[in-house]
């Protein structure tokens, strides 16, 4: 895991705030909350395979 990563993910966190607060402003809170659930779904996904080397790792380590 690199701090590439970390940026992308703070990237996007930013990125979802701004577009959120614009469309709760305008009135479209729906769009605001599509808007959230995408980054993330997004985020989840770039961060799924790390958590599953963990596990791995973790299995591995306590032989279960």
């Amino acid at each position: 895991m690199g701090v590439s990563l970390i940026f992308k993910i703070a990237a996007v966190g930013i990125l979802v705030t701004i577009l959120s607060q614009i469309l709760k402003h305008s009135g479209r809170e729906e769009h605001a909350f599509l808007i959230s659930l995408a980054g993330l779904v997004l985020v989840l996904s770039w961060i799924v395979p790390y958590i599953y080397d963990l596990f791995q790792t973790i299995q591995a380590l306590f032989a279960l």
